[in-house]
């Protein structure tokens, strides 16, 4: 069949997969790499980890850069990566993603953050909203991609969400007990965002959607003793030099 003709249509965007559907084979080389960690004495994994296996796993570049959002591009699309630590993967509901640090007075000469609370949730949305417009002006794409793993049981779930933009008057914005604020939706009043006085590190809560992969590693990789890891590298002690 051939496709429809329509007038003033915009140049198709290049997509890895539809939104959310990750490839089979994207979890298989996902799961090779946890595999070597593990068989390699790894027992858990950090969110640079997480970079560089997702990164590699779609043959994209992981950055390695603290500055901006994109975390790992390929051609013209973007993900930040996330993963968090969960005691049972399968079951988890929601993801609390820590998303930047962000200062209303570095980015908007906001001195006291404490005065006027509604004013300081709209700077803190403002400055996750101009990160994501920023790296929208160089790829065309820009997801959010997170991995919710047990290392110990082998259980993960992986789900990706598009990098949404907040408008701040949809929230409400109060002190909770921790003495933080936090951002909740008016409508529903569900707790979408957190962000700290002390240290300005932004949080932001997802729903695990019920079109994540949930996958588990059934066998448990033997390690490999230090001594056949230096045979295969055929290392000597010449190698060292001591200064």
């Amino acid at each position: 069949m051939t496709e429809t003709r329509l007038r003033g249509k915009k140049a198709r965007i290049l997509e890895p997969w539809p939104l959310g559907t990750i490839p089979r084979e994207v979890i298989i080389e996902i799961s090779k790499q946890l595999v070597h960690r593990l068989a390699t004495g790894h027992a858990d994994i950090n969110g640079d980890d997480f970079g560089t296996i997702f990164a590699n796993a779609i043959g994209g570049v992981h950055r390695q850069s603290p500055l901006g959002i994109a975390d790992v591009v390929k051609d013209e699309n973007a993900w930040s990566v996330k993963t968090i630590k969960h005691n049972r993967p399968f079951r988890a509901k929601q993801a609390r993603l820590i998303s930047g640090r962000n200062s209303p007075n570095y980015s908007q000469g906001i001195e006291n953050p404490h005065k006027d609370l509604r004013a300081t949730g709209k700077s803190v949305l403002d400055i996750w909203n101009a990160r994501v417009n920023e790296t929208l002006n160089e790829f065309k794409i820009l997801r959010v991609a997170v991995l919710i793993r047990n290392m110990e049981t082998r259980e993960f779930v992986l789900f990706e969400e598009a990098a949404e933009r907040y408008a701040a008057d949809n929230y409400n914005w109060i002190k909770n007990r921790q003495g933080n604020l936090e951002g909740r939706d008016k409508t529903t009043n569900i707790h979408k965002f957190t962000w700290q006085f002390h240290g300005s590190q932004f949080t932001r809560k997802c729903h695990v959607p019920g079109s994540a992969t949930r996958f588990r590693i059934d066998k448990e990789p033997k390690i490999i003793d230090m001594e056949h890891v230096l045979k295969l590298a055929r290392f000597e002690d010449d190698w060292i030099a001591i200064l």
